[in-house]
């Protein structure tokens, strides 16, 4: 089981960046039976990521022993990369995945990258990401991994806000704008299923900070599920304040085997 990293404001793993079709190629290549540091020795061996140098091979292999636990937590990612899951649906998850250990990528989504989308900031840059990396030292109970210099911080806010464009949410190179991003069907219900383990309340469920880093808010949420009820994909009934929301599996694995199928 990986240590947990959620109060942990780490520079590594964001100047290395999303590793998206790294991280595929290696979860398809994915040996259940054997351990995480196993799987990760053999697939630098055999280079499946394809991996232009022994260095960046380490690095990639650094990066997913950090952010991922595949024989735990993250196994229903790792199992819908080795079923071949569309590119398209399971991107988002990844980054699902990846905010749910690494404090500074999630709390930057939402802290940071959500309420400029609410305020409809048109142009986002690297100093006003600086900013607010400056903020993180005034937080009470995070802990930060190293000294870090001038170099250090602009190399961090540039690699957020190329994650950040790297899944879609953002556009641009010399500077960054709002894309119009739309979280697929299949997606959402995964995150649904995945929020629902743990926490049992529907309206806190509709009403999680997580949805706010694929730019959604409560009521596109409430709109979603509205929909899906229609399709009899959930049953979602609201009465004022009362939600009653059911899933047709039981659990997240069981809808991950679904999309497997």
């Amino acid at each position: 089981m990986t240590a947990s990293r959620s109060k942990v404001v780490s520079s590594f793993t964001i100047i290395k960046g999303s590793l998206i079709e790294e991280t595929y190629a290696v979860f398809r290549d994915w040996d259940s039976e054997q351990s995480k540091f196993e799987n990760l020795r053999r697939v630098r061996e055999e280079n499946s990521f394809g991996a232009t140098s022994a260095h960046w091979a380490r690095d990639v292999a650094k990066v997913i022993n950090r952010r991922f636990d595949p024989g735990g937590r993250d196994r229903p990612l790792v199992d819908l990369a080795l079923a071949g899951c569309r590119p398209d649906v399971w991107n988002p998850l990844l980054l699902f995945h990846m905010t749910r250990d690494e404090f500074l990528l999630r709390d930057f989504l939402i802290h940071w990258v959500y309420p400029h989308f609410v305020k409809g900031s048109y142009r986002l840059h690297t100093d006003d990401v600086a900013t607010y990396l400056a903020t993180l030292g005034k937080r009470k109970g995070i802990e930060w991994s190293g000294q870090w210099s001038e170099s250090t911080t602009e190399r961090v806010a540039s690699g957020l806000l190329r994650i950040a464009t790297d899944f879609g949410l953002l556009t641009g190179t010399a500077y960054r704008e709002f894309a119009s991003y739309h979280l697929p069907t299949e997606s959402f219900l995964y995150l649904l299923y995945a929020l629902a383990e743990s926490e049992p309340n529907a309206r806190r469920v509709v009403d999680a900070e997580d949805w706010q880093m694929f730019l959604m808010d409560a009521s596109d949420v409430d709109r979603e599920l509205l929909r899906l009820h229609q399709f009899n994909r959930v049953h979602y009934q609201v009465a004022g304040s009362l939600i009653e929301l059911k899933l047709p599996h039981e659990s997240l694995a069981d809808y991950a085997r679904e999309l497997c199928a």
